[in-house]
């Protein structure tokens, strides 16, 4: 009895200590929440991968020299309900780019915004709601149908 006792609270004390880093990696202390740096830039890698999708960019700085850029965007769940799909940017596109940057000042942030080359802006994902979620104007909405669906109306 003795003996197994003691390895469960090994077991439990081993998990909590590997979920230690998990806890971690999902912070946003890195970055600047108060901030907000909009450039022009080409994409030179788009990655649709869970964790976190990640936009590569290049942006000309006021010198003429090129600066290599990397913006984190949410997971492609995420980023789907936001509009984004895997092959929404592809190298060589001209987009604009709204993010949050990192403290340290390197060249890294948080997608904020993308504007597509058609004009169309993509939001980062962060905790999106689903498109047909969200409030659109005009939109009418029948509580008994949203009722069925098991879902809180949504204001008309």
């Amino acid at each position: 009895m003795r003996n197994g006792l003691a390895k469960i609270v090994a077991l439990v004390v081993g998990l909590l200590l590997l979920s230690v880093p998990l806890a971690a990696h999902h912070g946003a202390s890195a970055f600047d929440s108060t901030k907000r740096v909009t450039m022009k830039g080409t994409v030179v890698e788009w990655f649709w991968a869970n964790p976190h999708c990640i936009l590569r960019f290049d942006v000309s700085n006021d010198k003429g020299d090129v600066e290599h850029w990397v913006a984190e965007g949410s997971n492609p769940a995420d980023m789907v309900n936001g509009g984004w799909a895997k092959l929404s940017l592809k190298p060589g596109d001209q987009v604009s780019i709204t993010l949050m940057p990192v403290k340290n000042g390197r060249p890294i942030g948080r997608i904020v915004e993308v504007v597509l080359p058609n004009g169309q802006k993509l939001g980062s994902g962060f905790g999106t709601l689903p498109l047909a979620r969200q409030v659109k104007p005009n939109r009418k909405v029948i509580p008994s149908r949203e009722k069925a669906l098991g879902r809180a109306s949504l204001p008309a």
